[in-house]
């Protein structure tokens, strides 16, 4: 046997490793995923050479994916998986090298600039999902294909750093809870809302209170008719000046209380006289 044919011969094996290795491995990450085992997996593209697999093998199981940018110089928790059972629901990936990342954290260490998170059908709950994620700067819904979500109560609260929501593409038509949903967010300066369907949302509670960088709102997609607590929904909201709330509609057991409480006096004065429904105990 020639030497060519020894060389080709050895390469030829050397193929069918690596795609045997390849293959095991993969199937060994997958019945991870299964046995919801799999909490983490730093994800780079040294291993997605050697795995041969893509981020998309998870679609099936993850259909919203949300891409996350840490505030700059700041560290610590980037989404709040309160509950334990949760978390192998939950499939996060990296786009650094570095040292691994343990208990959903970013140590100071890390240089992490981007952060993709997938979210598993189990979970039909997004209460609480970033409040106190003070590190984050930005967030982006990439993909959202579900429409099983119903909570979103405090979502986003509590998040001083976050600058920018992108809700291109959000699903909301079965939600049922937006109480407290951007509390205290108090760097938000804008946020589209306008493709939010909110037909089945009773709760509105401090929905925008504290969010104190805002200077416009339009809501005019908005759909109140099964809302019944609107209190404080406003609040605190002192650079808002322009707010649109021409599809609005306040049924008699709505609790309106100190709606605008904390708002300018120009704005309260605006609002009074281009929206008649809403009460006088709204301005408290």
């Amino acid at each position: 046997m020639d030497s060519g044919s020894v060389l080709n011969k050895k390469n030829s094996k050397k193929a069918l490793d690596r795609i045997r290795s390849r293959y095991i491995l993969k199937q060994i990450l997958k019945n991870l995923d299964s046995l919801k085992l799999l909490k983490i997996f730093k994800y780079n593209q040294k291993i997605q050479n050697i795995l041969n697999i893509d981020i998309d093998d998870y679609k099936k199981r993850s259909i919203i994916e949300l891409e996350i940018i840490p505030e700059e110089n700041k560290f610590g928790k980037f989404i709040n998986i309160s509950n334990n059972k949760d978390k192998p629901f939950y499939h996060i990936y990296f786009d650094d090298n570095n040292k691994k990342i343990k208990k959903y954290y970013i140590e100071e260490n890390e240089n992490v600039k981007k952060i993709t998170i997938k979210i598993a059908y189990q979970i039909n709950s997004f209460k609480e999902l970033f409040d106190k994620c003070d590190c984050i700067s930005s967030i982006y819904f990439k993909k959202f294909y579900r429409d099983n979500i119903i909570n979103m109560n405090s979502m986003f609260a509590r998040c001083p750093s976050l600058k920018e929501i992108n809700f291109s593409n959000f699903i909301s038509n079965n939600v049922e809870d937006m109480g407290l949903m951007f509390y205290d967010c108090s760097s938000l300066k804008e946020v589209n809302l306008l493709n939010f369907d909110t037909s089945n949302v009773t709760d509105m509670f401090h929905m925008f209170s504290g969010c104190s960088s805002l200077k416009e709102l339009n809501l005019s997609k908005f759909d109140t008719n099964k809302v019944r607590d609107m209190r404080n929904m406003f609040a605190r909201c002192y650079l808002l000046k322009e707010i649109n709330l021409s599809s609005f509609t306040l049924n008699n057991r709505a609790y309106v209380n100190n709606m605008f409480s904390g708002c300018s006096e120009e704005l309260q004065r605006k609002i009074k006289s281009q929206y008649n429904n809403i009460e006088g105990r709204a301005f408290n």
